[in-house]
């Protein structure tokens, strides 16, 4: 990047935050620290009214703006791509602001590159066959993003895992997070005294308080995730899969776990590290032939219980 775009960048980025500090700068344009202020101060010099404070970074004057960037056309395919996923991946008000943006953003591109997208938004789908789950409708995910930007605690009507049991939960959200197909809430359960992951699709009902609640008290969410995963102890399961079955397993192998994987011969290794054993265990058996277990014996074990207790149940004889 040149340095006449770098401080068109620079100037962009100081508008979309209200602090932005000198680190995140050098960070995000592979320059130095001192490459960073020598373009703010060109920037200054220039006219832009920019304040700054030792330790916090920089920030633009109120009231000062500059008119719509032009989008380049990489940046312009990536908010149609983004836009697609949004639609698959929220609920329908939350899609339904995104287009509106979107269609507020391709006001201000050029003739052609208003072109480029409309062919491109024919020619890309995401989700396309009808039986591949969708988002629920009723997650209002704008309801938990204002409360968490204001504070303010949520009223839920909650459907417990495997019991389908509802409880009422007041809870004091911390954010908001996508993993395993769903959307998540994590929050402080006032009932449970602790921290707990909600489901957005198991919310029966939720509403706003008017409660509010001290959020420096809790932990951020990149923090919370941190110390989950820095405290979990994961099982490790490694196994060998012949290459003509290893190709029927891109869709499945990362959600369960796979860390690495090696071809060896005629073989490829994997190596797994999962929350439970059982879990890899079961997926085990749903590739049935054309796999061998390394370790551990316990995860051996439990494919040999689940084949017997799979037998029993459909031949209709009793496990040895």
């Amino acid at each position: 990047m040149n340095r006449i775009d770098r401080l068109q960048a620079i100037l962009t980025t100081l508008q979309s935050k209200r602090v932005v500090r000198a680190e995140e700068l050098s960070n995000r344009f592979g320059v130095s620290h001192r490459t960073i202020y020598r373009d703010i101060r060109a920037l200054e010099e220039g006219g832009v009214p920019i304040g700054s404070e030792a330790g916090i970074g920089y920030f633009l004057s109120d009231g000062y703006h500059i008119p719509p960037v032009m989008f380049t056309h990489h940046e312009a395919r990536a908010l149609l791509l983004a836009g697609k996923m949004v639609e698959q991946m929220t609920d329908s008000t939350v899609s339904s602001h995104y287009q509106n943006a979107l269609t507020k953003v391709r006001a201000v591109l050029d003739m052609d590159k208003k072109d480029e997208l409309e062919s491109l938004d024919r020619d890309i789908i995401i989700n396309p066959f009808p039986n591949e789950p969708q988002m629920h409708d009723s997650l209002e995910m704008d309801k938990i993003k204002h409360a968490l930007s204001i504070s303010r605690t949520l009223n839920l009507v909650y459907n417990a895992r495997g019991s389908g049991e509802q409880t009422i939960r007041e809870v004091e959200p911390i954010g908001l997070c996508f993993y395993y197909g769903a959307w998540h809430l994590i929050a402080f359960c006032r009932l449970r005294q602790d921290y707990r992951d909600f489901r957005l699709d198991r919310i029966e009902k939720l509403a706003l308080t008017d409660q509010r609640y001290q959020r420096h008290k809790h932990p951020r969410l990149r923090a919370y995730i941190d110390s989950l995963i820095e405290g979990t102890e994961l099982d490790v399961g490694i196994i060998r899969v012949r290459k003509s079955i290893h190709k029927y397993l891109e869709n499945t192998k990362f959600q369960i776990g796979l860390v690495f994987e090696e071809e060896k011969g005629e073989w490829v290794e994997m190596h797994f590290a999962v929350f439970h054993i059982d879990y890899l265990a079961r997926w085990i058996l749903s590739i049935c032939s054309g796999v061998e277990i390394v370790e551990p014996q316990a995860l051996r074990s439990r494919v040999v219980a689940l084949t017997k207790e799979l037998a029993n149940e459909y031949l209709g004889g009793k496990p040895e």
